[in-house]
């Protein structure tokens, strides 16, 4: 007896604990890819999680989990651990939350007390409020700061910097010459200093608890930041009511609930799983997948998307996909995979965040040095507050928050529109955009033929020509014959097999009808050369009539615009964008649509393994282009686009094509996936300059640069609040896209 093996993973995502700036990302980032094996590794800050390609044969999990271990970080399997992973997160908030209000108050009576020689001046020499002072800010610096001093030894032992080491060093530097003042004075005063002077308990104390502050506002910040995700999974049904065995119906968890089961949904109940409607009608809202401001009406033959609300009546329907296989479940897992994937001017600000630590200390040894050599009395003084003051500006956790934050919020508002965004690349590029590519058939128009006029003559009526034309084509597989066919039975007309059936190919059918000849076909086939040409002209198909011989009107059809289409277009120009249309159709027919829509240009006659060059010849002319098409015969040419973006209908959307997919039909989803990739864009942006800004601007002040000519020395307190500052306003930027209006 043979067993199969299972296949191994190649995409794996670890849950990584102990980041908290980019130069952790960049160290984590770099343990990984050393493994040999891993072909991609991507680490994102604001998920806080490892996205990992690797060759299955060479790399087992546990090599990963220790190469970041090594480096002092901790990792384990993100998906087997997401209810545990939400209450340590918890946990964690909690006692960050702790720390502070510790912090806090400690340091504010530390402040008041360090601040009260000034309403009280024989306070200045009483030796008992150094002591104090000590007792207030040592609990503030061996509880509250301690989670730095973790991070910064496990940095050292790797011979590695980071934001923890920056905190660690600048408050202890100021806690270590204070406990040296207090208790070992003689120090300062054989050097014929004053130890008072040397008194920086309050500053340590202060420093940590803002950082705190600043790490506590960040974390319930960035946990809105994933508000999307925890809609999306809000949204799928607990139980399901199922018909087993002799027509009973039993309520089970979603869990039980397999393909080929019947599934019962009442009004108000939201649909368990995907599936096809068997029985009954009703109107279902799908918003909160499709984007779908309506209800979508459903009938017998109907698909349905697990995770919709049924409004009104009540259904049957057979399930088809379960579990991970539900467009919903899809989504959630596309949106994920897209909120940790790193943009490419990600990857520029981890790279500077490497450097940047190291180049702080020395920034900052050199500013202490210049203080102590060449600054006025206290030398020493002003040595340690701007040494302490540099280390603390200069932590570059905004800079790791900036890219990834946007990135999170972006794609989740994307979803939460029906645009799924499959990776930050992705999102970047689209906003580079400036040619969009349409595909007419099943894009910009409905994809199926429908007949739009109807002319009668020589003495008949409309329902009389369409019933004979429906009759006579009733045994015809033409695709212009069923929609004949399909008009006839959407007005209620009875359409029945006529006496005798013949097909001529290329030309149309002969039939006998109550014992009338009917031909339905070409003008040329019913001899009614002229009849229709108006029509034709239009771009539509014509179908002639002729009964015994005498022409008796004409059937034009066509594949019609969509309802958005033309609303779809007009948005699109609005952003600036070129717009063309790719279609197999004639010139004439082409031309129509065109005008109809209203794009810019067209291709006319292209094969489907065609229209992949046409995109190229684009790119040629030095466009970016996106190309837009139903995923399915438009592969080739998005795969050959600048950014391909697939469009589908319910759960025939084309999860696998293209680098955004559109769930629903409608064609101005483009152009809001468009403006907000380039609001998410523009967003990265103001929060890398304001990352930049605090370090570029503030290490000059913090180090003295500006003293000489100004006066002005920042004090280590304020250096911290603008550190905490920093952070939080990057999250808070990132999470404005939310609520960004989109056309």
């Amino acid at each position: 007896m043979s067993t199969t093996a299972e296949p191994k993973e190649r995409d794996l995502t670890l849950a990584i604990e102990g980041m908290t700036c980019a130069s952790c990302v960049r160290t984590v980032e770099t343990a990984l890819q050393k493994v040999p094996g891993v072909e991609q590794a991507s680490v994102n800050l604001a998920t806080e999680t490892a996205r990992v390609r690797i060759d299955p044969d060479r790399v087992e999990f546990d090599q990963l989990v220790g190469a970041v271990k090594a480096r002092g970080y901790g990792a384990r399997r993100r998906e087997a651990a997401e209810d545990r992973e939400i209450e340590a997160r918890r946990a964690a908030l909690s006692q960050t939350r702790r720390r502070f209000v510790v912090a806090a108050v400690l340091g504010a009576l530390a402040m008041v007390l360090a601040m009260s020689p000034l309403v009280f001046p024989d306070l200045e020499r009483a030796d008992w409020r150094a002591y104090l002072l000590f007792a207030l800010a040592t609990p503030v610096q061996f509880y509250s700061g301690w989670p730095f001093y973790v991070g910064a030894i496990s940095a050292a032992r790797h011979r590695q910097t980071n934001m923890s080491t920056l905190i660690a060093v600048g408050t202890t530097a100021a806690y270590g010459i204070s406990v040296v003042a207090t208790f070992f004075s003689s120090v300062f005063s054989a050097a014929g200093l004053e130890p008072r002077m040397y008194l920086y308990y309050e500053t340590s104390a202060v420093i940590i608890a803002l950082v705190l502050l600043g790490r506590y506002l960040e974390a319930r910040a960035r946990a809105h930041t994933s508000d999307a995700i925890k809609k999306l999974m809000q949204l799928g049904a607990k139980t399901a009511r199922v018909r087993r065995k002799l027509g009973e119906e039993v309520e089970v968890p979603i869990e039980d609930v397999r393909v080929g089961d019947v599934v019962i949904v009442r009004p108000g109940e939201k649909v368990a799983v995907d599936g096809l409607v068997l029985a009954g009608s009703s109107a279902v809202n799908q918003s909160m997948v499709t984007g779908e401001s309506m209800p979508v009406d459903k009938q017998p033959g109907d698909e349905v998307i697990g995770g919709t609300l049924n409004t009104s009546g009540s259904f049957r329907f057979r399930a088809m996909r379960v579990g991970q296989q539900t467009l919903l479940a899809q989504i959630i897992r596309l949106v994920e995979e897209a909120q940790a994937s790193k943009a490419p001017i990600q990857r520029l600000a981890d790279l500077v965040a490497s450097y940047f630590v190291p180049a702080v200390f020395l920034v900052a040894t050199l500013a202490a040095l210049a203080w102590f050599v060449l600054g006025p009395q206290p030398s020493l003084a002003y040595a340690i507050t701007v040494f302490v003051a540099v280390l603390i500006i200069a932590c570059p956790c905004a800079m790791g928050l900036a890219t990834p934050t946007a990135i999170m919020v972006g794609t989740g508002r994307g979803a939460e529109m029906g645009i799924l965004i499959k990776s930050a690349e992705a999102l970047e590029r689209a906003g580079k955009v400036r040619t969009v590519v349409l595909d007419k058939t099943g894009t910009l128009t409905e994809g199926k033929p429908v007949v739009t006029d109807l002319v009668a003559s020589n003495g008949f009526d409309e329902t009389e020509l369409l019933a004979l034309a429906a009759t006579a084509e009733r045994q015809s597989e033409h695709p212009l014959a069923q929609a004949i066919v399909a008009a006839a039975l959407a007005r209620g007309l009875i359409v029945s097999d006529p006496e005798r059936f013949e097909s001529r190919s290329g030309l149309g059918v002969v039939a006998r009808i109550a014992g009338r000849e009917v031909r339905v076909g070409s003008p040329q086939f019913v001899a009614a050369n002229g009849l229709g040409a108006e029509l034709a002209a239009e771009g539509k198909s014509t179908v002639l009539v002729a009964v015994d011989g005498q022409p008796r009107g004409v059937i034009a059809i066509a594949d019609t615009l969509r309802p958005t289409a033309c609303e779809g277009v007009v948005a699109l120009k609005r952003l600036g964008l070129e717009v063309v249309m790719i279609t197999g159709d004639n010139e004439r027919t082409a031309a129509a649509i065109a005008a109809q829509a209203g794009v810019d240009r067209f291709f006319a006659q292209v094969l489907p393994d065609e229209k992949a060059a046409h995109v190229k010849r684009l790119q040629q002319e030095g466009k970016v282009v996106a190309m837009v098409g139903d995923g399915v015969n438009d592969a080739p040419a998005l795969a050959q686009a600048d950014l391909g973006v697939a469009i589908g209908t319910g759960t025939d959307v084309a999860i696998e094509t293209g680098d955004i997919v559109l769930i629903g039909s409608d064609l101005r989803a483009v152009s809001r996936a468009i403006e907000l990739s380039r609001k998410t864009v523009r967003t990265i942006w103001q929060n890398l300059f304001w990352a930049f800004f605090y370090n570029v601007a503030l290490i000059p002040l913090a180090a003295g640069a500006f003293y000489p000519f100004t006066g002005w020395l920042l004090a280590p307190m304020l250096a911290a609040a603008a550190m905490a500052l920093s952070s939080v306003t990057v999250v808070s930027n990132s999470l404005r896209l939310r609520s960004a209006r989109l056309s």
